[in-house]
Formats: C-alpha cells, structure tokens, sequence
C-alpha cells in the first residue's frame, strides 16, 4: 500500500496538483521580509496612508481589506510589485506619485505570487470574488 502512495505522489500529476496550491507561510514570510516593514506586519498599513506626504508620495496603504490593494487585477498587482508603482503609474499615464519601489531583481514571478497569495488569503471571501472578479476583466475573460 505504501508503495503506491509513493508512486502516486511521484507521479508527474500529482507533482503538478501540489505545485498549484498556493504555499501560504513562503508568501507570509517573504511578505514579513519584504513588504511589512512599510505594510506593517498585520497588513495594515501606514498610518495617513489616504493623504499625501510633503514629497507628494502616500504613506503605504494597507493591504488588508480596508485598503485598496483588492480594487485592482492580478495583473495590475504583479507588474507594481516586480516594476514599482511609478513605473507602472507613468505607463498608464496616471499623475500619482507612488513611493512603492519595485521588486523585480530581489523577488522572483513566484515569489511575488505567494506573498499575493498570502494577502489574498486574509480578505473575507466576498472582498476576494470581487478581487477575483476584476483580475477575470483585466485578463479579457468575460
């Protein structure tokens, strides 16, 4: 019996089953590394985080449900972490200044996934099929 769990946890599908499950504590402790020190530890942000420093850029929103990090796809969320927010802000021709610096030469595409994955999991389920429902209309899919 033993012998086949082994080889049906080595097969190359079940290798893949486990690959798509979101690994929660790599993206808690690569958000605790990377992100928490402005993000604060808790997800929840800076304090004043809705209004302007006197550089004109925001303290950090939080990332938490009262924040807005929801309101925006996947696709928008992957690119300002991997390129920074005012890359990504001056492509879309946004007049914001964004301080959020990018993360693109220290985190790897899955590394920036699990620490999305991991805020991910802290939203109530309807603020995530919401989130979910915005990255469905920024990939096109109806």
């Amino acid at each position: 019996m033993f012998a086949a769990a082994a080889h049906l946890l080595s097969a190359p599908q079940a290798n893949a089953f486990f690959h798509n499950s979101p690994d929660l504590e790599r993206g808690r402790e690569l958000y605790d590394t990377n992100c928490a020190s402005c993000h604060g530890l808790n997800l929840e942000g800076q304090s004043g985080w809705q209004s302007a420093n006197e550089d004109g850029t925001y303290p950090a929103p939080p990332h938490d449900e009262t924040g807005h990090t929801w309101h925006h796809g996947d696709t928008m969320l992957l690119d300002y972490i991997r390129r920074g927010g005012q890359a990504v802000l001056d492509d879309m021709g946004v007049d914001f200044t964004s301080g959020m610096p990018g993360f693109g030469d220290e985190l790897t595409a899955d590394d920036i996934e699990a620490v999305l994955d991991y805020i991910k999991s802290t939203w109530p389920d309807r603020i995530r099929a919401a989130q979910s429902d915005r990255s469905r209309l920024e990939a096109g899919a109806p």
